[in-house]
């Protein structure tokens, strides 16, 4: 579906992507990490078509350099850092849905089913919006059309925990549909989503693995934490997570797909913690426990 041919990319003398080699077929969910620097959005980029380099970019047997409407069509794309347009929310839209000959309801009704109400932002300006509405309407842009090519850049970075739960459910939806492409600089922020990991160095490709796919992405898990004794950071930690309590007591819902990435930050705490209780199951289903 996807090929990169030796494909090499130099900027000012700086060898950014060197001879890399690389097939992505339709089904992969692809995990692109890397420290900053290491090339990701770079390879983006010329799958994009919006650089020159060397070697072949091709998808479908098309060079998106060469063919940008037609790659373009199938692509829905989330940058990591949202441009600066100052047209309104809606105008926004309306363009977008134009462009990709999508109907705008359908994007509005990916924006507003990740909580923003569509009418009370459409009138606003998009550079004027905060940095997770932001992330929820191109979410909603990318989502809300046809495409088989996904490609997302830190896409969950600014999204409360309920809206993760909500994206984590739309990818599910497309899952096998399509090619989708992750990029982050810590795996496990994207872990779960995927079923292929792919790690870039210095232009290079380090690693490519396939990994287990076997987390529900549609599943939620309730967890307890009891503290050996209160502490003012780990309580504004697990306030960011959205768990109520107060003291040594804590409560709330982790996402499926979360879980790695929750432990992780757990893995900080260790002092702390007396006790854990991890309770998970899918939405509507009974809960069994996990041992932990």
């Amino acid at each position: 579906m996807i090929r990169f041919g030796n494909v090499s990319k130099t900027f000012k003398r700086a060898r950014v992507l060197d001879a890399v080699t690389l097939d992505i077929a339709q089904g992969d969910r692809i995990a692109l990490v890397g420290s900053n620097g290491a090339g990701k959005t770079t390879l983006i980029r010329c799958l994009l078509g919006e650089y020159t380099h060397d070697g072949v970019v091709a998808v479908d047997g098309l060079a998106p350099r060469d063919h940008r409407g037609e790659v373009l069509a199938r692509v829905g794309f989330v940058p990591q850092i949202p441009p600066p347009l100052k047209m309104p929310v809606g105008e926004l839209i309306g363009f977008a849905a134009s462009v990709c000959k999508s109907d705008p309801a359908r994007m509005v009704a990916v924006i507003e089913e990740l909580g923003l109400e569509y009418d009370r932002i459409r009138k606003l300006p998009f550079v004027k919006l905060s940095g997770g509405m932001k992330q929820k309407t191109l979410i909603g842009v990318a989502l809300g059309r046809d495409s088989d090519i996904l490609i997302m850049d830190e896409p969950a970075a600014n999204l409360d925990p309920e809206a993760r739960h909500i994206f984590f459910r739309l990818l599910a939806a497309r899952k096998e549909s399509g090619v989708m492409l992750i990029t982050s600089h810590r795996l496990d922020e994207v872990a779960a989503l995927v079923n292929r990991v792919i790690e870039m160095d210095m232009g290079q490709l380090v690693l490519d693995d396939r990994v287990a796919d076997s987390v529900d992405m549609a599943s939620r898990m309730r967890c307890k934490i009891t503290l050996v004794r209160p502490d003012d950071a780990f309580a504004r930690t697990l306030g960011e997570w959205h768990f109520t309590g107060a003291d040594r007591e804590w409560s709330g819902l982790v996402n499926g797909p979360d879980r790695l990435r929750f432990m992780c930050m757990l893995s900080r705490y260790t002092g702390l913690i007396g006790g854990l209780e991890l309770v998970e199951g899918k939405e509507g289903a009974p809960c069994a426990p996990v041992v932990v």
